[in-house]
């Protein structure tokens, strides 16, 4: 029998090892030597030890107390998941709440030790959390990886082969990106460059993967010199054809174990560029003391986020073919519900899977899709199980938060569905959130403006209701990579936060919400592309184009809380949807119901009193 079979179980063999080496606390972060948002499950100790799924959280494990650190998206998963496992939970940007770090500064006494791997933290990180405990007398050890030590069924790292991203698709070759990196290697005087983010790697070489659910990546690591860039990738994992086209453009293959190795090997005259919040601190112990360390972002994260006008028209293709299988999947779901055909929250994730699947370059869903039925809906990351899930009834919200990856994009889009009848607190919450997602898509704001400082436009109609929501407003989205990417945000200012200022190609979710436990949950999400508008005697001026086709849903609204402006958007919008949409639509069935979906809202209004 397995002993380690209970979180009781996992704790009492860490504390064992903790004890051993002379550890006070084991920090477990979520995290893997590339600092993944998601993890590929040799990496999910954090997970494995506490039984808590969400992607966010962090662990703290002293001799008598554990600490699950994590945000509002995961408050009521997580305290479901660790009810009766003895680990408390400790809600981040809370008031009177610590954050991990302050809670161990406070804790932790003079002469005292805490143990995290260093293949799970940052080198920045690592710098921060050693400077604080060592002001008050305690010491950090990162080599030492105590989940590790007693993980006695810790899955293989994974082996699926990598595959190359065609240039028909890519559109930019990977010779060049490798130009461009280089130009900003020396424009930083660096003549070593070590990389470490997955999605950065796919980008630049042009290759994608499947190590990682949803996110088409692969682990590698990468370091570009003067001469040569050495992609370090596991074993067999690329074939020989493709490993010669990557040496014709000059890449190198070697194991993905081999990094430390290679780093030991850099001349001490040379000058090594890395990001310190996104290179963990393993990967650059080996690093000769003499060797400077230029510290600063990647510069092909920048360059990834900026997209050409050649892969906006293909991310706009795939809008339209990804807009189509919705009206599809999504005219079958409610259709079924109107009809009393038993459906369920996983029911929408398959039909919404087989729409998509049957359009052209689909490679799978961006993540899992989200259906979150009436108070489900009000758990902004939701996952419906086979042991827990709402049957849909005909009345309520259904929300569907859902994307594709696309050979020529990446999708991700939020509808609120009304089932039946509504009431008026529903109505009002799914129209404040649409006014939040309006005001913002219609924005126009100077040149070298970011996302923090516009955050407020989205939730401006929801804190004059006296509401708010606790997650970012938007995320940046990759081109057939990670469904959540930087450098770029919307989220609130936060102290010490970096304004990346949006430019011309950057791709954001803006997606405002609100959500009230046990009740409902309401938010909307388009994707949109930052352009040039105007230029004017003050400036350059700049705003969003919405890329994302696909009805909102005006049976869920309450048309008299919406300004003149919001209607005339809303009616354009619809108008450009069912135009681009109606082409793609073979089924008779599909275009009527994009039609009567689309009605200007005077109209739309007029046929649901008629009704």
């Amino acid at each position: 029998m397995n002993t380690l079979s209970t979180p009781e179980h996992r704790f009492a063999a860490l504390r064992d090892a903790m004890r051993a080496h002379g550890v006070n606390a084991c920090l477990v972060p979520s995290a893997d030597p590339h600092l993944s948002e998601y993890l590929p499950g040799h990496w999910q100790a954090r997970q494995w030890l506490s039984g808590f799924s969400g992607s966010a959280g962090t662990l703290v494990v002293t001799n008598d107390f554990a600490g699950l650190w994590t945000d509002s998206r995961y408050f009521e998963q997580a305290a479901q998941q660790l009810a009766g496992s003895g680990i408390t939970l400790m809600r981040l940007r809370v008031p009177h709440m610590p954050e991990h770090v302050e809670w161990l500064v406070e804790h932790l006494a003079a002469g005292q030790t805490l143990a995290v791997a260093g293949d799970c933290i940052s080198l920045g990180a690592r710098s921060t959390l050693q400077g604080r405990l060592a002001a008050h007398g305690a010491r950090l050890r990162c080599d030492l990886d105590l989940p590790g030590e007693i993980w006695r069924e810790r899955p293989p790292l994974p082996t699926a082969p990598v595959f190359e991203h065609a240039i028909d698709d890519a559109i930019v070759s990977r010779t060049e990106k490798l130009r461009r990196v280089r130009d900003a290697m020396r424009e930083a005087s660096a003549s070593h460059h070590l990389l470490s983010t997955l999605d950065d790697i796919g980008w630049l070489t042009n290759l994608r993967g499947s190590d990682v659910e949803y996110n088409p990546v692969f682990l590698a690591h990468l370091l570009v010199d003067g001469d040569r860039a050495t992609l370090f990738v596991g074993n067999g994992k690329i074939g020989s054809a493709l490993a010669a086209r990557l040496e014709d453009d000059g890449f190198a293959i070697a194991p993905y174990g081999a990094l430390a190795e290679a780093l030991a090997s850099i001349p001490d005259e040379a000058k090594l560029l890395l990001d310190p919040a996104q290179v963990v601190s393993a990967s650059v112990a080996s690093v000769p003391e003499a060797v400077d360390i230029v510290a600063g972002p990647a510069p092909s994260t920048l360059m990834k986020a900026v997209k050409g006008p050649r892969e906006i028209e293909r991310v706009r293709e795939v809008m339209r073919r990804d807009g189509a299988a919705l009206v599809h999947g999504m005219r079958q779901v409610l259709e079924r519900v109107a009809a009393g055909t038993p459906t369920s929250e996983l029911d929408v994730a398959t039909l919404l899977h087989a729409a998509r699947a049957a359009q052209p370059g689909f490679q799978g869903e961006s993540f899992a899709t989200i259906a979150g039925y009436q108070a489900n809906g009000a758990l902004p990351h939701y996952q419906a199980t086979p042991d827990h899930h709402a049957m849909l009834e005909p009345r309520g919200l259904l929300l569907v938060d859902s994307g594709g990856q696309y050979l020529g994009g990446t999708t991700d889009i939020t509808r609120m569905w009304p089932l039946g009848e509504l009431g008026s607190e529903q109505r009002r919450d799914v129209t404040l959130v649409l006014k939040g997602m309006i005001d913002l898509s219609r924005a126009r704001f100077p040149s070298g403006a970011s996302g923090p400082q516009l955050d407020a436009l989205a939730r401006a109609p929801l804190w004059a209701a006296g509401a708010d929501y606790g997650h970012g407003t938007g995320h940046g989205v990759g081109y057939f990579l990670n469904v959540h990417e930087g450098p770029h945000g919307i989220r609130p200012p936060a102290p010490g936060g970096a304004l990346v200022p949006l430019q011309p190609g950057m791709i954001s979710s803006i997606e405002p919400g609100l959500y009230k436990a046990g009740r409902h949950g309401v938010r909307h999400e388009n994707l949109a592309v930052v352009q040039a508008v105007e230029q004017t005697e003050f400036g350059d001026f700049l705003g969003f184009d919405t890329l994302t086709l696909c009805p909102i849903d005006t049976r869920a609204i309450d048309p008299d809380l919406l300004d003149a402006a919001q209607r005339e958007w809303l009616d354009a919008y619809h108008a450009r949807v069912e135009s681009e949409l109606a082409p793609l639509l073979d089924d008779p069935a599909d275009r009527g119901w994009l039609a009567e979906r689309c009605q200007p809202l005077a109209m739309a209004a007029a046929t649901q009193a008629a009704a």
